[in-house]
């Protein structure tokens, strides 16, 4: 598999990374290690993770997973959502991340986490407060490096102007919703991570299952995430967007390809994307996703899959600048 640099790091990660939000919950622990084991095995050197998944058993069937290949590969969390009926047992103050950096460490049973995430933009703390606990936590070898999961464009660069200003231990990672019926990312956060040469490691490539094939105006399968879960059925409840999932799956059997596998090369093919990240219930679910590392799509084949959806207004809502009708440039 191939590697691209993590931002301005210096640090090499492969072109597919693994979620382990299924570990735990969907995956059982037997289910967990062949998956982690099978993307071992076609390169995958980075699995994502966060406190909050199956109620830390995701954390600590991870931290097993790695203990042979601690060295070899990055494991990421994150912090934010509640992890208990406290009412501090959440958000990004000092209070609640020191805790729940020792919590995350403890369960993944490791000295240190590779990438560690915001989950959230926290509307109630102050962001400097938020950036110097974590500048203390790496200082303190227990967090390598930082990132931010669900943040707009304007949060994150707000994040990286007071890393700057403060001499604070900046972002080098970003996580945004990306797929073929979720594009708001192009607007204004690939554009950003692009110029300032962050990370992207983008989430729901398949759209909660939608993409799979499983899906279409007359076609639903009996479980899956869209048919048990109500917040995915609110992110992606909208008829159209079925629409669009069996126009993509009828492209996808004219060009030969599996669903998920064309799915997850659509959204890595931006410049911008550093890495997918694919997500599994199964080894069954998770072939064709691997088998997106060895398709890469050209100008024309991806232009065609873009076309099914529709591409989201610039941030400036200026429509007519991508066409002759304007006034001009440079």
């Amino acid at each position: 598999m191939k590697t691209r640099f993590l931002g301005n790091t210096g640090v090499k990660v492969s072109t597919l990374a693994f979620g382990t939000m299924s570990f735990g919950g969907e995956a059982d622990e037997t289910t967990s290690v062949a998956m982690f084991e099978a993307c071992r095995a076609a390169g995958i050197n980075l699995f994502d993770c966060a406190d909050v998944y199956n109620g830390g058993r995701a954390e600590e069937l991870l931290g097993r997973c790695v203990k042979s290949c601690r060295d070899d590969v990055l494991i990421t969390s994150k912090a934010y959502f509640p992890t208990s009926n406290d009412v501090n047992a959440r958000g990004s103050s000092r209070f609640h991340l020191r805790r729940a950096v020792e919590a995350s460490l403890r369960r993944l049973d490791t000295d240190r986490i590779d990438l560690f995430f915001l989950h959230r933009f926290d509307d109630h703390t102050a962001l400097d407060e938020t950036l110097r606990a974590l500048d203390d936590l790496v200082h303190q070898g227990k967090l390598l490096y930082l990132a931010a999961s669900n943040f707009s464009a304007w949060q994150a660069m707000k994040a990286l102007s007071l890393s700057h200003h403060e001499g604070l231990a900046p972002i080098v990672a970003l996580q945004p919703m990306y797929n073929l019926v979720k594009r708001q990312a192009e607007v204004e956060l690939l554009p950003m991570a692009a110029a300032e040469n962050l990370a992207v490691f983008s989430y729901s490539p398949l759209g909660g299952g939608l993409l799979s094939g499983k899906y279409g105006t007359e076609k639903k399968p009996e479980q899956g995430r869209l048919v048990q879960n109500a917040m995915y059925q609110i992110r992606y409840g909208h008829p159209s967007n079925t629409q669009i999932a069996e126009a993509f799956c009828a492209l996808a059997a004219e060009l030969g390809h599996h669903p998920a596998t064309l799915a997850v090369a659509w959204v890595a093919s931006p410049p911008a994307i550093t890495a997918p990240l694919i997500g599994a219930r199964n080894l069954e679910q998770l072939r064709p996703l691997l088998a997106a590392a060895e398709l890469e799509l050209d100008a024309e084949t991806r232009q065609r899959l873009s076309a099914l959806s529709l591409t989201p207004a610039p941030a400036t809502d200026r429509n007519e600048e991508a066409s002759q009708h304007n006034y001009g440039s440079r």
